[in-house]
C-alpha cells in the first residue's frame, strides 16, 4: 500500500505549469503521478448527462485489493465531476465530451492527492474557466466598430441583431455573441458577393 511519503515524491517529480504567477499540474501529468504511485490502479469515467449540449462526467481513481478468501475489493481514492457546455469556447465546440472527462480526471486525482501542492484546480480546468469568463464580458470598441461597419454593408438591420442576441445594442454582446454575429453576418456577405458574381 502506497504512504504519503509516496505521493509527495511522486508530486515532486510532475511538471506544472505557470498561470497568473500560481503553478498548475496538468492532468497528463496527475496522470504520471498516479502511475507512478499507483502502476495498476484504475481511473474510470462515465458520462452521466449528455443533453442539449451539455456533457457531466463522473470520474474515480483508485486500485483494486484482494482479501484473505480471494475476492477483489476496489479501493476508491479519490472522485470528481465536471461539466461541459459545447458553446462555451471554440475549442469544445468540436471537443467538449474530450475536455469533460479530462476536467473529471484531474479532479478525482486531485482528491486523491495528486498535483495539488498548489490547488486541487487543474491547468486545464484554470485555463477553461478563464476562456468560459472571457466568453461572458462585454465586447471592447473595436468588435462593436467591425459588428456595425459589417451589419451596414450587408444590410442588416442593428435593432433585429440586438433582438436576436437579447440585448438592447451592441455594446451589451458578450465575447461569445460576438464571434456567433460575426460568423453569420460574414456568411451574409459571402452569399452577397456569390449572387454578384453570378450575375
Amino acid at each position: 500500500m502506497a504512504t504519503f511519503m509516496d505521493l509527495q515524491k511522486a508530486n515532486q517529480q510532475i511538471a506544472t505549469t505557470n498561470i497568473k504567477g500560481k503553478e498548475y499540474a496538468e492532468v497528463n501529468q496527475r496522470i504520471k503521478a498516479f502511475r507512478m504511485v499507483y502502476p495498476e490502479g484504475y481511473i474510470n469515467t462515465a458520462v452521466t448527462r449528455l443533453q442539449d449540449g451539455m456533457c457531466v462526467v463522473h470520474a474515480e481513481c483508485g486500485y483494486t485489493v484482494i482479501d484473505a478468501s480471494g475476492m477483489p475489493h476496489e479501493i476508491t481514492l479519490g472522485s470528481g465531476i465536471a461539466y461541459e457546455m459545447e458553446s462555451s469556447s471554440f475549442i469544445n465546440k468540436t471537443s467538449y465530451i474530450e475536455n469533460c472527462e479530462t476536467s473529471a480526471v484531474g479532479r478525482a486525482l486531485g482528491m486523491a492527492g495528486f498535483g495539488i501542492d498548489t490547488s486541487v484546480c487543474s491547468a486545464e480546468e484554470l485555463s477553461n474557466a478563464q476562456l468560459q469568463q472571457e466568453a461572458n464580458e462585454p465586447i471592447k470598441k473595436n468588435q462593436v466598430k467591425m459588428i456595425t461597419d459589417l451589419a451596414n454593408k450587408v444590410g442588416s438591420d442593428i435593432k433585429d441583431i440586438c433582438g436576436y442576441f437579447n440585448v438592447e445594442s451592441i455594446e451589451e454582446m458578450t465575447a461569445q455573441d460576438y464571434g456567433k454575429c460575426l460568423i453569420m453576418l460574414k456568411k451574409k456577405e459571402e452569399q452577397q458577393d456569390e449572387q454578384q458574381i453570378a450575375m
